[in-house]
This record gives C-alpha cells, structure tokens and sequence, in this order.
C-alpha cells in the first residue's frame, strides 16, 4: 500500500540518513588519512589485496572439492591453489605485491582509457560523446604517467588512488 502524505515519504526517505552520516564523514576522514599518509594506505590496501586472494583460493579450493561431479577438478584445484599461492606472496613481500599491483593499475587505467575513446567515436553522433572522449584521453594521459615512474611511484600511488576513492565515496 503507498502512501501519498508527503510527511511520510519524508520520513521513508531519511530514515536511514543518520548511519549514512557517520558513514559519508568516516569515509572522508579515511580518505583524507590516505592521502595525507599514502605510504601507509598502500601498505594496507596491499595487505588486503593480499587476504582477498587467500580467501578466494580458499573459496575456489571448496568449490573444486564441492563441484567434483561438474569435470575440470584438476584445474579448479589448481587454480584454487594458485590464488593462495599467489596471496601468500603479496603478503610475504608487501613492496613487490605493491609494485606489481601499481603495475597492474596502470595498465588498467591505460586500457580502460584507450576502450573509452573509441566508445567515444562509436558514440559519436550522440549528446555528451565529447565527455566520454575526454575521459577516455585522461585514462591515457594518467597509465601512461603512471608507467613512466613506475616502480619508483609503487609506494605511494596506489595510497593516493585509494584515499581519493575513499573520499568521493560518500556522494
């Protein structure tokens, strides 16, 4: 049944706003840490980086033993210990993990970029394609900065990224 008394949609609408609250001004005080600091949220989103493949090498370890039946157990197997494996390593050396993941984002951020100037073009009779084309050419401006000093940026990079993150994710 809905309701059209605006004080009731009003109070639907907020109801939850206090928690968001604390969480929007959390993620801002986190986010202004790891930029002030971002050696130091690069070592943490690393480490993290590091648990997350640990437990999906676990995860894929249940999966290849529950999945039996399905085929492919070997290389589910496999991959389930290349994961934790591979988690172990990042943990071990959190500096490699961090330079490879530096590494990795801007590849990402190039490939990403390159993908958007030609969704640009594709797009390109339609309103607002300039936009997708600006986006797209920073994408590649920033990989390409990015790889120019890499490794020498692994140690604070990835600080900065996260804590910009952290810090326009309460919108």
């Amino acid at each position: 049944m809905r309701t059209t008394d605006p004080e009731v949609s009003d109070r639907e609408r907020n109801a939850g706003s206090g928690i968001g609250i604390v969480v929007g001004i959390l993620l801002v005080i986190i986010g202004l840490a790891a930029i002030a600091r971002p050696v130091y949220a690069t070592i943490a989103s690393t480490i993290a980086f590091g648990w997350i493949v640990i437990f999906a090498g676990i995860a894929q370890f249940i999966y290849a033993f529950g999945s039996r039946g399905a085929g492919q157990f070997v290389w589910k197997l496999l991959l389930s210990i290349f994961y934790f494996v591979a988690g172990l390593v990042v943990l071990t050396n959190i500096l490699s993990g961090a330079i490879t993941l530096t590494l990795i984002l801007g590849i990402t951020i190039f490939v990403q970029g390159a993908l958007q100037v030609f969704i640009a073009f594709d797009l390109r009779p339609a309103r607002n394609w300039g936009w997708v084309l600006f986006s797209g050419i920073l994408g590649i401006i920033l990989g390409i900065l990015i790889w120019s000093e890499w490794p020498f940026n692994a140690d604070w990079i990835l600080g900065i990224f996260v804590g910009i993150t952290l810090l326009f994710n309460f919108i």
